[in-house]
């Protein structure tokens, strides 16, 4: 039998077998070395930030600059962010990556049209944001800034990393950004006072008679604010008793701790600024007896609360389709990382070198001194300004509600918290309907939406609507909202003419006792809840009502 083998029976041709090929040696990836952020930089360079609400980033501008940074915060992300961010990022991103990677590259390059080379921008500008080792997308937000960035032809621009869950990279930040515990409290103030901003302005301006006087007294209140916590003052030092108490290594931290708290978030010259915001509101005039249905925000953390294209400008056409919008405040989500963190010291007390109870009770009761005073803080500075705002729910009560349907200790997002707020929501008659924003292919938000298919069998009167803000889809968003807040307005109508015939059916009698009585049509003018109807105007006629027989 002859060797065939060198030979082609197609070509008739003899061919010598190949070479084997080198053998290929794998290189770990490292991350790109950038160029320092260091102390001396600190009066050249300025802080971009951006992603949370236009309150929330105004105010955070001023704790920032209190602390002696220059900073400035980005525009709102709009459609050509979106499309920028698609141009330079990975394909298969989820909504928010291409916003705000998107945002952060067309502001560069707007500065680089304004005259700057791009040497300049990489020197004199960092970026600072949020990160996590999460399960979703999340976790790759720094490496997408990075790729775009290189992509866009800023290749070394510093991307500072501030983690969720694992403090800061110090090897990063250096000494240029000084990420202890005043620049934590500067975060968690301007988180406080934009949740109320941001919320009493949702309260007030679905009833508001003068079209556009909400949002001009809100900017009033910013600037307030902002002017408030830019010039505030150091915290005066402690008293004779207070420092031989701090020399105590355990309890002078956490004293410390406290005193820091209630100086930096309570201090006077805020209460008196939110005063002056609340006399501002109170002029402005409402009409509460007007029929409109509460939609309740829920849904993955950036398209829940982005303000813009991010979610198709939702808020604003909830508003103009005549709905009350309840959104969920940043500080719920704070709380939850509170509460992830007491959950963390529970599951591993007793485990192998985590047996020291004295360390555990410490650790147990530094974090459960900081979230309640957390709470006071939220509490006393909403009085101030007006005390219409209520306390978020308690983490225990939602872990109680939702982990039936979802365990709690899957994270990812909010893990349990959009199944456990809706079932609360329902429970307590606090909306008509329940909109939940959610990135395409989200992958914690569709695992929640899967879990609510049988939320919403349990609870058959919640109406649940899932929206996934892919950029191009707007118009058949705004539909499929449309519909489904037809049914919330039956129901809010429903619910009205029910309150109405409980007072005695007579709404000119109510009308007429309000003319009398012109302090209740004021927009901060407290109305209790508690009479198990979810709209505003259902309630207010009944206390009004009530107020009435009282006085007859």
């Amino acid at each position: 039998m002859d060797d065939c083998s060198g030979f082609s029976r197609h070509t008739g041709q003899h061919f010598h077998s190949a070479e084997p090929e080198p053998k290929r040696t794998s290189r770990h990836f490292q991350h790109p070395a950038t160029q320092p952020f260091t102390a001396g930089q600190r009066s050249t360079t300025t802080l971009l930030y951006g992603g949370l609400t236009l309150k929330h980033e105004q105010l955070l501008k001023a704790c920032l600059e209190n602390l002696g940074y220059r900073c400035e915060h980005l525009p709102t992300p709009n459609l050509a962010s979106l499309q920028t961010g698609k141009e330079y990022s990975n394909n298969g991103q989820c909504n928010p990556t291409y916003f705000t990677v998107g945002n952060l590259v067309k502001y560069l390059q707007q500065l680089q049209e304004a005259g700057q080379s791009r040497q300049q921008i990489i020197d004199n500008y960092v970026f600072l944001t949020a990160g996590s080792c999460g399960p979703c997308r999340f976790g790759m937000y720094e490496a997408e800034y990075n790729n775009a960035l290189q992509n866009a032809g800023f290749s070394g621009f510093r991307v500072l990393l501030f983690q969720q869950t694992e403090g800061y990279e110090a090897g990063q930040l250096e000494a240029g950004l000084q990420t202890n515990f005043d620049f934590y409290l500067s975060i968690i103030h301007s988180v406080l006072l934009g949740d109320l901003l941001n919320e009493v302005g949702y309260q007030i301006r679905p009833y508001e008679r003068e079209s556009g006087a909400t949002d001009r007294a809100l900017e009033q209140c910013a600037d307030i604010l902002y002017r408030a916590i830019r010039n505030r003052h150091d915290e005066p030092e402690p008293g004779r008793w207070m420092a031989v108490l701090g020399s105590i290594p355990l309890l002078g931290q956490l004293l410390n701790t406290r005193r820091k708290l209630n100086h930096f978030l309570s201090s006077p010259h805020i209460i008196s600024a939110l005063e002056q915001c609340r006399n501002i509101l109170s002029c402005i005039e409402v009409d509460r007896i007007q029929v409109k249905p509460v939609v309740q925000i829920t849904g993955e953390f950036w398209a829940q609360l982005a303000e813009g294209d991010g979610n198709f400008n939702m808020f604003r056409f909830l508003e103009g389709e005549g709905a009350e919008v309840h959104i969920s405040p940043v500080s719920t989500w704070l709380l939850y990382v509170f509460w992830g963190i007491k959950e963390g010291y529970r599951d591993r007390f007793g485990l192998k070198g985590n047996r020291n109870p004295l360390r555990h009770l410490y650790r147990m009761a530094a974090i459960t001194l900081g979230e309640k005073l957390f709470l006071r803080t939220y509490a006393r500075l909403g009085k101030a300004l007006g005390d219409t705002i209520k306390e978020p729910v308690s983490l225990e009560k939602l872990e109680q509600l939702g982990h039936r349907h979802y365990h709690s200790r899957i994270t990812g997002g909010e893990g349990h918290l959009e199944v456990a707020k809706s079932i609360h929501a329902v429970q307590h008659h606090e909306c008509h309907m329940i909109l939940s924003l959610k990135p395409f292919g989200c992958m914690p938000s569709t695992q929640s939406d899967g879990v609510m298919a049988q939320v919403v069998s349990d609870y058959p009167e919640m109406i649940f609507l899932p929206i996934e803000t892919a950029g191009e889809g707007e118009i058949n968003a705004h539909s499929r909202v449309q519909m489904a807040l037809g049914e919330a307005r039956r129901r809010a109508v429903a619910e009205f003419d029910t309150a109405l015939q409980a007072t005695g059916g007579d709404l000119e009698a109510i009308r007429a006792y309000l003319n009398q009585n012109p302090q209740m049509n004021t927009a901060l003018y407290k109305t209790l809840n508690g009479s198990q109807l979810a709209g505003s105007a259902a309630n207010f006629i009944t206390q009004i009502a009530t107020r009435m027989e009282q006085q007859s």
